[in-house]
């Protein structure tokens, strides 16, 4: 197994870590400032869910670079990013941080485009990330660090930039999705003729 795919593996096995922290029961202390109160769990969880994030672009270069690019690659790296947003996201849920119907969204969106890409590799085709989806991802990963981080900084001028970020994020991951099916209707369309 190569390093891209072991990083990939790496951010899998992450997930359950990040949740872990995050709808632990036993609470870890409060750090408070003012208004502002976190909980040293929520803080630990966004620093892994950080970590985490970034090595999608880490594993994609250097799998570009060294030429490691591999089925395995193509397989685990889109179900990695989707199991480690849906799994925050749902966590989010569950903490009273995110409405359900903008987790729902999201989730739909990221399912329907790996199905899009799944069939696409079946067909032997490779449905390249648009710069529409490196904006939904850099939204979608926005709006949840500012979400597992309570708003901070925001929080001290009143700005609701996690509820913000939030639905630029749903906004941002339906219309690529749209983009997607849109450009890529070819690959539904040959494959309905099997």
């Amino acid at each position: 197994m190569n390093l891209a795919n072991r990083i990939t593996i790496a951010r899998i096995f992450l997930v359950p870590v990040i949740m872990f922290f995050l709808l632990i029961q036993v609470k870890f202390p409060h750090i408070r400032i003012e208004q502002f109160s976190i909980t040293y769990n929520q803080i630990i969880a966004t620093l892994i869910f950080i970590i985490a994030a970034s090595t999608d672009s880490l594993d994609g270069y250097l799998a570009r670079k060294r030429k490691l690019v591999s089925k395995l690659g193509m397989l685990l790296d889109p179900l990695a990013d989707k199991l480690l947003v849906t799994a925050v996201l749902v966590s989010l849920v569950e903490m009273d941080k995110l409405d359900a119907w903008i987790a729902i969204v999201i989730i739909s969106r990221e399912f329907a485009v790996t199905g899009l890409r799944q069939i696409a590799l079946l067909e032997g085709q490779v449905i390249a990330a648009s710069k529409l989806g490196k904006w939904k991802t850099a939204s979608q990963i926005t709006a949840i660090i500012a979400l597992l981080l309570n708003n901070f900084p925001f929080t001290f001028i009143n700005f609701r930039f996690d509820l913000l970020s939030s639905w630029i994020a749903a906004i941002i991951t339906v219309y690529s999705g749209i983009d997607y099916f849109l450009k890529n209707k070819h690959v539904v369309n040959f494959s309905d003729k099997q």
